[in-house]
């Protein structure tokens, strides 16, 4: 999900959620980052309807701006639309994961997928405060491919790169597929760099990366609320806005009450067990860099080929601010705190562009309107606790009470959902 600083007119949809009591603990806070862009106004009702869950699970009072009067009236947790930036969550009195929703991180570049692989050499441009600590212990859990700061750095990449095939030139600024261009030739790079900006290749970088064709992308993540933790594994959806172009159109996911290894636990299939182990080697390294908080946690993980036929698989990038997902993650969460029995849920963030959608009864509706920008949209949620869950028979996971308990070692779970 996109960022924006223009929160003064975000949707106030009225969650489906318990009152909080007229004595509230604290506050829940949306908050715009410093490092945010733009965003459509169904991602404002989206982001809205995170906070508002999360309010509901900690019994705090919900606002829409900060204040120094709120700090000083009690406890804040914060909803960025970003990642805050240190020097940013400092100056909101923010310095622990348990104060927000999200990431904190010691320079901007640090919340983009640039740091997801190592410089083309050792003398290699390079922004303050990079780790190549963190690029090698992640080498063997991500594709092949570099990180450049500086054109010359890129070309060079670029010509190592394209002995083993195509090379997918991929912004870091950029979310998902968008801005990305595969480059068949030397010539094709050179000519991506010259429309590049430089100040944005100086301060955040270019990933150039391996080219995968058959790509299967499988979404791996862990949210934590207080002492509610939930991890998850699933399958991001494309469909077609209303300009008929492919974009994300939600995430169904496997949720599992407690850390990663309750994760591990419900995967016995290889493909799915790989996955969750190269993105917790994604994860384990962000220590590398000092500073870095998260209480969301999301990596995609693809899966295919390379153009001699070999079958790769790798962490793409991170998501540690609020995303796609998140609705349906604060939908696990909320479905654990009122029963806690539930040990599996199935949960599914959706997005369908046009009009005249059928939205199932049971689901939570975040917008159904015409986005000024983005044109008609629906956007809700929906969670299934009941065993028979179209999401969880696909993986052959039961859902429900008591389910994960015991069934560790006996099933074989698909990759395709």
């Amino acid at each position: 999900m996109d960022g924006s600083r223009a929160l003064h007119s975000l949707s106030t949809e009225k969650p489906h959620f318990r009152t909080p009591p007229a004595a509230a603990r604290g506050t829940v806070v949306v908050h715009g980052s410093r490092l945010s862009t733009p965003m459509y106004a169904h991602e404002k009702a989206a982001l809205v309807h995170v906070a508002s869950a999360i309010a509901r699970l900690k019994q705090y009072d919900l606002a829409h701006s900060y204040s120094d009067a709120l700090r000083q009236s009690g406890r804040v947790f914060f909803v960025p639309d970003d990642s805050l930036t240190s020097d940013e969550a400092s100056s909101l009195g923010a310095g622990c994961a348990s104060e927000i929703f999200g990431a904190i991180v010691p320079y901007p570049f640090v919340k983009t997928k640039a740091i997801t692989h190592r410089l083309v050499h050792d003398d290699a441009e390079r922004p303050e405060g990079w780790s190549s600590a963190f690029s090698d212990r992640v080498r063997e859990a991500v594709l092949p491919g570099y990180t450049a700061f500086s054109a010359r750095d890129a070309v060079a990449a670029a010509r190592m790169l394209l002995r083993l095939g195509p090379v997918r030139l991929k912004p870091p600024l950029c979310c998902r597929s968008v801005g990305q261009v595969v480059a068949n030739e030397e010539r094709a790079v050179k000519a991506f760099l010259d429309q590049y900006p430089s100040e944005e290749l100086a301060a955040y970088g270019l990933v150039l990366e391996t080219n995968l064709q058959q790509v299967e992308t499988l979404s791996v993540g862990k949210i934590a609320i207080d002492d509610m933790i939930a991890t998850y594994f699933g399958v991001q959806r494309t469909t077609k806005n209303n300009t008929g172009e492919p974009v994300y159109g939600g995430s169904d996911l496997v949720c599992v009450r407690g850390d990663w290894g309750a994760l591990e636990a419900l995967a016995t299939n290889g493909d799915i067990r790989a996955a969750i182990a190269q993105a917790r080697c994604y994860d384990a390294a962000a220590e590398e860099y000092p500073g870095f908080l998260a209480s969301r946690r999301n990596y995609d993980v693809g899966n295919g080929f390379d153009a001699r036929g070999r079958k790769l698989s790798g962490v793409f990038e991170a998501s540690w601010r609020i995303g796609g997902a998140s609705t349906a993650e604060l939908a696990a969460l909320t479905a654990y705190a009122h029963d806690p029995s539930l040990q599996v849920v199935a949960a599914s963030s959706v997005k369908k562009f046009g009009r005249g959608h059928r939205i199932p009864c049971h689901a939570i509706v975040h917008y159904l309107d015409d986005d000024p920008l983005d044109g008609p949209i629906a956007r809700y949620t929906t969670v299934r606790t009941s065993p028979t869950h179209r999401l969880a028979q696909s993986f052959n996971v039961p859902v429900g009470p008591g389910a994960g308990a015991d069934h560790a070692g006996r099933r074989t779970v698909s990759w395709r959902a």
